[in-house]
């Protein structure tokens, strides 16, 4: 996979090539502070020690403002950085902009999904269309087999 780099919260700056972790976690999501985004960032945020003993690091991607993300993260106490990806560059590199339905009409946004990079930049698992119940325990799962 090719590497990028995005800024994300705690004025920090992602970037694919040399994490050091075994696993580096990507969750898509569509907007901070609406109900199914809240749920899933606060399932990782509760099961972020165990994908740390895993050797995996979590983070959090959606289009919303550094702003955003700031507060975001304060208001549900995430352990994980947030970032930002306002011109959906992260967006395409992971296929992830969909037309969804909503309320009727067809609008335009990230369809939730999670990807798993291994040490060695390699996209080893992604999954699509997430459904928020049961997903994070399925990624922790992977990861930890992983080790």
């Amino acid at each position: 996979m090719a590497d990028f780099s995005a800024p994300m919260t705690g004025g920090q700056t992602f970037q694919l090539s040399g994490r050091p972790a075994k696993s580096t976690v990507l969750f898509f999501y569509p907007k901070d502070n609406t109900p199914g985004c809240t749920t899933e960032n606060m399932a990782f945020r509760d099961l972020h020690d165990k994908f740390t003993a895993a050797g995996a690091e979590v983070y959090g991607v959606s289009r919303d403002s550094l702003r955003s993300h700031e507060g975001f993260k304060a208001k549900l106490g995430l352990p994980f950085e947030l970032i930002s990806d306002p011109d959906e560059a992260l967006c395409q590199i992971f296929n992830v902009m969909k037309l969804k339905k909503m309320y009727g009409k067809e609008v335009r946004g990230i369809e939730r999904s999670t990807f798993v990079i291994d040490a060695n930049g390699r996209l080893v698992k992604e999954w699509r269309g997430v459904k928020v119940p049961n997903h994070v325990d399925e990624v922790l799962e992977f990861v930890a087999r992983q080790g």
